[in-house]
């Protein structure tokens, strides 16, 4: 075992599973003022409490014994849950503006510096042949799943099959579809897999500048994506939760970040902050005229000091000139594109 990794518990779990009406006892025997059980257990039965329990740390004098601070509330917990979900929703737009711009610079730069619509079945360009060799065996197998289990249309015109479905009943040859099908079929964990694996650092570096970045931030922001895009995508925690990767600060001045960087305290790059700041450096350049910081900005400006230290957001945070441009100080007049159900190019 290495030393970082994590020792398993000896302790046997034996709690019995309770009723909602259990649950609601629970909250109130720890402290929590629930002035409307039936609502409350209404909340209760369709979040669950399991998903629920977790926001009332913030809000606990005993961590031991769960106890809750007088006078916390039900709506409090409800409160910092809602505003989790939309944070959640609104880091999954900027990551799916990233996602697509990443996903759309690795095939566009492969095919044609190498002149190959199936450039990824070169060994050559891998490093790794093992990690190649299974990555193959995924593409197969997602080339086969469509093969054996496509959408049967019908007569329904409104239906229409995918571009994977097209190729593979329409070409028998090559047996596994150009690039930019292969990729779109990944998911982000497996497209960050890829661009990790490939030989020439030429390659990530050209990718990594369609974004504004460099080869190493590209491939340590990936991670981060990775890691808090699932937690999204499983609707948990975001807003204080530990990501346990972080992406790494830029060293160079060509990739945007903020001036003020220096200030913020160290214990805000082990929150959710440098994500933030990550992706708008991202929209920054695949996306210039995105209201996405103008909607983070909405978000948070009337949260309380809780929320903000448990993201590591720094006080005065939107002041920075990073930020300043983007959440409409000295914008230009007119309509602008980029809300969500927009497609902006660039």
């Amino acid at each position: 075992m290495t030393a970082s990794a994590t020792e398993r518990g000896s302790r046997r779990y034996d709690k019995p599973p309770l009723s909602v009406g259990e649950l609601v006892d629970r909250l109130q025997e720890r402290g929590m003022v629930i002035p409307d059980r039936d609502r409350g257990s209404r909340y209760i039965r369709h979040i669950g409490y399991y998903r629920l329990s977790p926001y009332t740390i913030p809000f606990q004098q005993d961590r031991s014994q769960h106890t809750l601070t007088d006078g916390t509330t039900f709506d409090e917990i409800l409160d910092l849950y809602v505003f989790d979900r939309a944070l959640r929703l609104l880091v999954l737009d900027a990551l799916e503006r990233a996602e697509v711009a990443i996903r759309a610079a690795l095939t566009d730069h492969m095919a044609t510096t190498y002149t190959d619509s199936h450039w990824y079945l070169d060994p050559a360009l891998f490093a790794r042949a093992g990690k190649h060799t299974t990555f193959l065996k995924l593409v197969k197998k997602l080339y086969d799943d469509t093969l054996h289990h496509h959408a049967d249309i019908g007569a329904d015109e409104i239906v229409h099959k995918s571009a994977l479905d097209h190729y593979v009943t329409t070409y028998g040859e090559p047996e596994l579809p150009p690039s930019w099908l292969m990729v779109e079929s990944l998911t982000l964990g497996q497209l960050a897999s890829v661009i990790h694996n490939l030989r020439h650092r030429s390659d990530r570096t050209a990718i990594a500048h369609s974004l504004g970045l460099t080869d190493p931030l590209l491939l340590s922001w990936l991670k981060s994506y990775v890691r808090v895009r699932n937690i999204c995508a499983h609707h948990g925690r975001l807003w204080n939760v530990g990501l346990g990767v972080y992406p790494a600060i830029p060293k160079s001045s060509q990739v945007s970040w903020p001036r003020s960087w220096g200030a913020v305290p160290d214990v805000s790059l082990r929150r959710l902050y440098p994500v933030l700041v990550s992706l708008q450096a991202v929209l920054n350049t695949v996306s210039p005229r995105s209201q996405w910081a103008e909607r983070l900005q909405n978000l948070l400006s009337n949260r309380p000091a809780l929320n903000l230290r448990g993201m590591g957001i720094p006080h005065g945070w939107s002041n920075d000139e990073f930020w300043g441009p983007s959440i409409g100080i000295d914008s230009p007049a007119g309509p602008r594109v980029g809300e969500i159900g927009d497609v902006e190019p660039s």
